[in-house]
C-alpha cells in the first residue's frame, strides 16, 4: 500500500540531507557538482571534439558508456589517461544522451561492438552507463566480447532520489522501476564488474557498493567531477589494466580471491 511504503522513502530522504551534513564539505561537493558537470557538458557542445583521435593503440579497447544526459566526453579525462596507456578508446553515437530504457541502450552497444569488429573489449561507464554494461553483460551472448568492466558512481541499487525527479528517463533509474528490480536480479556478471566510488556521493544515496563485484571506495565526494579525480584515473587505470591482463595466458586476476570491499 502507498499509505506504508512512503514513511520509508521520506525516512531515506532525510536520512542523505542528515548524511550531507555529517560529512565535512558535504554540502560543497553537491554544489561543486552541478558546477562541473555543466562546465563539462558545454565545453563538449562549443569544441565538439573528434572522439577518432583516441581510436588508436595496441591494448584492449575500451567502449565509453557516459551516464544519462551524459555525452562520451564526459568520460574524456579518463579516456585520455587510458589512451596514453596504449587502450584504444570507442564509443557509442547510437546513445547520444543516454535517455533510452536500459535495453534498447543495451542493444545499441552490442550493435557498435558488432559494428566496430573490435575483439574482445572493457567497458568504461559511469552512472547509468555502468546499468547499461551489466544489463548487455547479462545477456546470454551478447556480452560474450566483453572482458569485463570498469563502472564509476553507478546506482546499481538505484537511486531513491530519481523516484521524484521530473524526467521520466531518470525515474527510470528508481529502485522501484520493474526494470531496476529485474537487473538487480541479474548477478552472474558481478565477478566481472569493478565499481569505482567515492565516500559520499549526493546522487547516489545508497552507495554503489555491488555484491560479488570488486568494490573500490576512495577517499573522494561528488558524482560527476570524481572522473577528472587523479585517484579515480588511478584506480580506473589499474583495473582496466587487471581486465586486459586478464586475457592472457597464465593465471588470471579472476581466479585470484579478491576483496570486496577493496579500496585503493
Amino acid at each position: 500500500m502507498t499509505g506504508v511504503s512512503q514513511p520509508g522513502t521520506w525516512d531515506r530522504l532525510r536520512a542523505s540531507v542528515r548524511a550531507a551534513r555529517r560529512v565535512p564539505r558535504g554540502w560543497w561537493a553537491w554544489t561543486s557538482d552541478y558546477v562541473y558537470v555543466v562546465w563539462r557538458q558545454l565545453r563538449g557542445l562549443l569544441t565538439r571534439p573528434d572522439p577518432a583521435a583516441l581510436a588508436s593503440g595496441t591494448r584492449t579497447p575500451v567502449v565509453l558508456l557516459p551516464g544519462i544526459y551524459e555525452t562520451w566526453f564526459f568520460l574524456e579525462p579518463l579516456a585520455r589517461v587510458l589512451h596514453d596507456a596504449g587502450h584504444p578508446v570507442l564509443t557509442v553515437p547510437g546513445l547520444r544522451w543516454n535517455l533510452s530504457d536500459l535495453e534498447t541502450s543495451a542493444r545499441l552497444v552490442t550493435e557498435r561492438l558488432a559494428e566496430a569488429g573490435a575483439g574482445p573489449v572493457v567497458l568504461l561507464a559511469h552512472s547509468k552507463g555502468g546499468l547499461v554494461g551489466k544489463a548487455l553483460m547479462s545477456h546470454p551472448g551478447a556480452g560474450d566480447d566483453v572482458v569485463g568492466m570498469v563502472a564509476v558512481n553507478t546506482p546499481f541499487a538505484g537511486s531513491v532520489y530519481a523516484t521524484y525527479f521530473p524526467s521520466r528517463p531518470v525515474r527510470a533509474l528508481s529502485p522501484r522501476f520493474p526494470a531496476m528490480r529485474a537487473l538487480a536480479r541479474e548477478v552472474g556478471a558481478h565477478r566481472r564488474i569493478v565499481s569505482v566510488y567515492g565516500i559520499f556521493d549526493p546522487h547516489v544515496p545508497g552507495g554503489s557498493g555491488l555484491a560479488g563485484a570488486t568494490n573500490v571506495q576512495l577517499p573522494v565526494m561528488g558524482h560527476f567531477r570524481t572522473v577528472a579525480h587523479p585517484a579515480v584515473q588511478r584506480a580506473v587505470l589499474e583495473h582496466v589494466g587487471r581486465l586486459d591482463r586478464s586475457r592472457a595466458p597464465g593465471p588470471s586476476p579472476e581466479t585470484a580471491p579478491h576483496d570486496d570491499d577493496a579500496a585503493t
